[in-house]
């Protein structure tokens, strides 16, 4: 059996019964909310290891509310889209969305995505207690989420730091930019490169310049690399 927290967002009341059961009948424990605003509200109190979050919804839609959840929060997200809705997938990643759904969908095919996006997130605390990478004047520390340049700290939205840290971590590797989105997001995003693209530009501007020891090399034609002189 599965153990965890999932809030379920959505207005349809329907749709969060049959969330509710299949996912508690999973293991899980529910936390359902039904506009956006009362998901920000409720969101500090419940806690949940996962959010399932409609995009379009009264009050505070999914994209506000994944914005607002973003600023305090790492907690997974799973974007549900109606068939039809333009979904941008490139807005949803960069918000921090971890994956989405389109409605109508088969209630295995949410159990079996909720239980994947779980698991990445839980592997990755697992790896090591104090996951941390340093250079020369250069610290970023995942654990804390924290980004320190030449000893000042650099607020860095979630998703610039994994893939700062993902890069630094291996360091003189070449990615190509499939391999960061599949990667870092952690869900396949149809060759949608651009954001991988404007992610490494935010990048280069807090850390242009800061040593000679290092830096975000763009490898033509390919991708990125952290390059550290030998």
């Amino acid at each position: 059996m599965s153990t965890g927290k999932i809030m379920v967002v959505d207005d349809d009341t329907n749709i969060c019964e049959l969330l509710r059961l299949y996912l508690e009948k999973e293991g899980y424990t529910v936390a359902l909310a039904y506009d956006g605003q009362e998901a920000v509200d409720k969101f500090p109190s419940e806690n949940p290891d996962l959010m399932i979050l409609d995009v379009m919804m009264p009050k505070l839609d999914g994209w506000q509310v994944c914005r607002e959840i973003r600023k305090t929060s790492n907690c997974p997200i799973i974007m549900l889209t109606a068939k039809g809705e333009t979904f941008d997938k490139v807005l949803g990643l960069e918000l921090g969305a971890d994956d989405y759904v389109v409605k109508p969908f088969d209630t295995k095919e949410i159990v079996a995505r909720v239980k994947a996006v779980l698991r990445r997130s839980t592997s990755a605390q697992d790896k090591n207690d104090i996951k941390e990478v340093r250079y020369d004047k250069l610290v970023v520390n995942m654990t804390r989420y924290e980004l320190r340049v030449d000893g000042k700290q650099v607020d860095t939205p979630p998703k610039e730091l994994e893939l700062l840290y993902h890069l630094a971590s291996n360091p003189n590797r070449v990615y190509t930019r499939d391999q960061l989105l599949d990667e870092v997001w952690g869900f396949e995003y149809y060759g949608d490169s651009r954001t991988v693209d404007v992610h490494v530009k935010r990048l280069r501007e807090k850390l242009e310049g800061v040593s000679d020891q290092w830096s975000l090399k763009t490898v033509w034609g390919v991708g990125y690399k952290f390059e550290v002189k030998e």
